[in-house]
């Protein structure tokens, strides 16, 4: 097959297009061209400005696709462009969207492709869903033959997933836990989540491309595990080597008390439960399976990342935040016992 794609060399996208290039197909990507290195070996570049429609309409004469994907459209905006862009040159276009777009909090436990799309704590979700619903309008008004792919959080070799971190990304937490400092994590930790290595997610993606059954369809692209969050964190931590201290505060307060973005990230999604049903998936691309266990994944990842200083940034107002919660929620339970007079001997 011959497929497009929007983005390539972010998380997703790289895994994509490396599983495409690996099966035989041949691959093209529209990118900036601002990291050459970063596309997989194989794939065709198509450098240009995603948001300079003339020239991209320009790029893409006398091309046609077997398939499109767009990984960086968040806007309903992007999704008209495309279709005006690729009505007439595609077979099967894709459309990767985001399980954060479900509602939040959650009606059922389990998480299928038919619960609402609501969460009125991310813009960034409601971006999505706002995409899906002018896909839906398009293949109810135009036969527009689109797939939805919804994945949850996805890690690579260069990319740790936690649940709290900085301005920086994801380094201060570990190096937190490499100087055996507490490790912030919301509620008690037992929040159930899916992290998906970005390869399962691709084999998934490239699966259902050109699919007639996936059209008009809306795809849960996630692994089968399903971990708490202090699993998550002590896998990493096992990873690093080092023992995870982990200090337990709740979600809330983590987002009251900071001026990062937790509200959205937090409350938004990573503080609920999500367990995500992949059945759909499944009966679509039956030879789907996750192949790559979070903890073995994970050693990878932390394997890479400690050998690349660049992925080492360093964020100490992260640090001073994560310490002061610290400080001041033990201060508080202090002070709460002892109004409470119970720190008096019996």
């Amino acid at each position: 097959m011959n497929v497009l794609l929007f983005g390539g060399s972010g998380i997703i996208s790289s895994a994509t297009a490396r599983e495409l290039v690996a099966q035989g197909h041949e691959v093209w990507a529209v990118t900036r061209g601002t990291h050459p290195d970063e596309l997989p070996d194989g794939v065709h570049s198509l450098i240009a400005d995603i948001a300079d429609e003339p020239a991209l309409k320009t790029l893409l004469q006398g091309h046609t696709f077997d398939a499109a994907i767009d990984f960086i459209a968040f806007r309903p905006y992007d999704i008209q462009r495309d279709f005006r862009l690729l009505e007439h040159k595609i077979g099967h276009f894709i459309f990767i969207s985001s399980a954060s777009a479900y509602q939040k909090p959650l009606p059922d436990y389990r998480v299928r492709e038919g619960m609402p799309l609501s969460n009125p704590y991310w813009e960034y979700a409601r971006n999505k869903a706002a995409c899906e619903d002018y896909l839906l309008t398009l293949h109810r008004q135009n036969g527009f033959p689109y797939t939805i792919v919804r994945p949850s959080h996805t890690y690579n070799e260069t990319f740790v997933p936690l649940a709290l971190s900085g301005r920086t990304g994801f380094w201060q937490p570990l190096k937190r836990m490499l100087e055996g400092k507490p490790t912030l994590l919301h509620g008690d930790g037992a929040t159930l989540w899916t992290v998906t290595h970005a390869r399962d997610v691709a084999r998934g993606i490239v699966g259902l491309i050109g699919n007639i059954h996936a059209f008009g369809q809306a795809v849960n692209v996630v692994g089968d595990e399903v971990l708490t969050w202090t699993q998550v964190y002590e896998c990493i931590a096992s990873a690093l080597g080092v023992k995870l201290n982990p200090f337990f505060a709740s979600s809330l307060f983590l987002a009251q008390s900071s001026n990062y973005d937790l509200k959205s990230c937090l409350l938004g999604e990573r503080a609920c439960n999500a367990i995500y049903d992949n059945s759909r998936l499944k009966q679509l691309v039956p030879t789907f399976k996750q192949e790559i266990r979070f903890d073995q994944g994970i050693r990878t990842t932390i394997d890479h990342v400690l050998n690349i200083p660049a992925l080492q940034e360093e964020d100490p107002e992260f640090d001073r935040w994560c310490d002061a919660v610290v400080l001041h929620a033990a201060q508080a339970a202090a002070s709460i016992r002892r109004d409470a007079g119970m720190d008096t001997p019996a």
